[in-house]
Parts: structure tokens; sequence; C-alpha cells
């Protein structure tokens, strides 16, 4: 199911402003990308039950020490995915989606974690299933990877929100790999939104099951339109935060801004998540920016 045309609208006029706004700023938004990468390194990280607090996981990027011990694989896990999230944001220019950067991103991401794994497709044998969903045969892997791939690269019909929502619903049916498969497959959206131009985007660990019900979906029966919605509305926010900053408004959380306007706190956190309002997550606190506030009836 395609996007709607509200959707793509919203979409086009929010990027609109951001291209325009973004000019001569790409130091802010270099800043920007700095400061939420703790928040994105977490959040993929507990969609795959690591026990890593926001806290924990910005001291480990910063190089302090935490207050608890932690596996060394927690600790690689969440370097790893930083650093594979900070080399796609600088190589999404050079080339389109390939399976050598997926087996290159990869092997970055299961360095010190699981070299036997890292930077290859499951072997036979090595079968793979996610909660009741068995993932297709070893031997099928990598024909199945290049025709997804094919297809994405080859489109150039659909909106391309659906076109990343259905490569990410394919990837992640496929279990391409042994094990990485969930946080390679939210860095390849991240890639592939760079690659037209717009910001990153947090699929967020309280939103999980949400996101599970989306895989669910198409797993029963071929249905898009739920990961379509989770990468749009994470698109919007994404682009709402940025344009707050750009125009150098005063940032005010949502609930403060609900109090001074006598506004109902719920009515607008609901208004927030569907991106009827230019509301957007900072450390999972919703905020707001001076510059884009409409009064709310």
């Amino acid at each position: 199911m395609a996007s709607t045309n509200p959707t793509k609208n919203q979409i086009k006029q929010l990027k609109a402003h951001y291209t325009r706004l973004s000019k001569g700023k790409d130091s802010l938004l270099k800043i920007i990308d700095e400061s939420e990468l703790s928040e994105s390194v977490f959040n993929s990280n507990a969609i795959e039950n690591s026990t890593l607090t926001l806290k924990e996981t910005e001291r480990i990027l910063m190089e302090l020490e935490i207050s608890r011990d932690i596996s060394v694989r927690e600790v690689f896990e969440a370097k790893n995915l930083a650093r594979v999230m900070e080399y796609t944001k600088s190589k999404s220019v050079d080339s389109g989606l390939s399976m050598e950067l997926m087996l290159l991103l990869h092997k970055m991401l299961l360095g010190n974690i699981n070299d036997d794994y890292a930077g290859r497709f499951r072997k036979p044998g090595e079968y793979v299933r996610v909660g009741t969903h068995i993932a297709p045969a070893p031997e099928k892997v990598e024909s199945m990877i290049e025709s997804i791939t094919t297809d994405y690269n080859s489109d150039s019909e659909s909106y391309f929100t659906d076109r990343i929502a259905a490569f990410h619903l394919a990837f992640e049916t496929i279990h391409p790999f042994c094990d990485g498969n969930g946080r390679m497959g939210r860095v390849i959206i991240n890639y592939q939104l760079a690659r037209y131009g717009f910001p990153s985007i947090i699929i967020r660990n309280k939103e999980k099951q949400g996101y599970y019900k989306a895989f669910e979906a198409y797993h029963v029966s071929n249905k898009t339109k739920l990961m379509e919605t989770i990468i749009s509305l994470a698109l919007m926010e994404s682009l709402h935060k940025r344009l707050a900053y750009l125009r150098g408004d005063t940032i005010t959380p949502l609930a403060d801004y609900a109090k001074e306007k006598q506004h109902s706190v719920n009515a607008l956190l609901n208004a927030a998540r569907r991106q009827t309002i230019p509301a957007f997550r900072e450390k999972g606190v919703w905020k707001i920016g001076s510059g884009s506030v409409q009064e709310l009836k």
C-alpha cells in the first residue's frame, strides 16, 4: 500500500524547508547528528535486548567509566554500531546500496564480537528464526538479497519511503546474517534516506511492539503499510527537530508548552505521535520549537 498524498505533501514541504535552511549550516547539522548518536545506538541495541541504558551508552561512546560491570560484547555492540552509523553518513554520497556495502558494514558491526560471522551471509546449516518466523534456507540468502537489492535500485516509480519500507521488511524476513540483522537493517534505512538527502531517523525501543506488528502484517498478509507509516512518521519527526534548530528556535518540553498554553498534555502528545504538530523527541522527551508552534483548538 502506497503512502498517502497528505503524507507525501507534508514530507515534501518539510524537505523544502530543510534544504533551504541547511545552506551554510553543515556544522550545525553535524552537531545535531553527533548529539543524537548515542540515542540512536541505544535504541537500536535495546530493540535487540541490550541491557545498556542510554546514560551507559553515552558514557561508553565517550570512553568514560560506568558504574556497573557489563559484558565486553555490549561495549563492542555500542562502539561498533556508532562507528557504522558514522561511516554510513560519510559514505552515503559515494555509492548506492549493494551487497558489497552490506557485507562491509556487517564486518564493522560484528568485529571483536563474533569474527566468525562478521562480514558474511549465513552458510549451509546456519538456520535462524525470529519469533515464529523461520528465515529462508542459507543456500537462498545471497540470491534473495541480490534480488531485493536489484528491485530496490531499479524501482523509480514507488515513493521513496515505500521503497525503503519494502526493502527493510524483505531484508529482515530473509535475515541474511547469523547475527546483527536488526541493527544492520536499521543502518541500511538511514543509508537509504541519506542517499535521498534526508537526515537519519530513530526507530525507538519503546515503540518496538508496533515495529514488530509491522513485520507480522508483512509475514501474514504481505502488507507494508505499518512499516511505511513508522518510517514516514520518524522522518517527519527528524525533520521537525532539525528545522527547529536551523531556525534558532527556543526548544521547549511539550509538557511545559501545554501548561503555558493551557492545552491538554495528552492531546498534544497524541498529536506529536501522529506528527500533526511539529514536535520531536530528545532522550525520550517530547519537545517543540518556538518558531513552529501553532495554536491548537
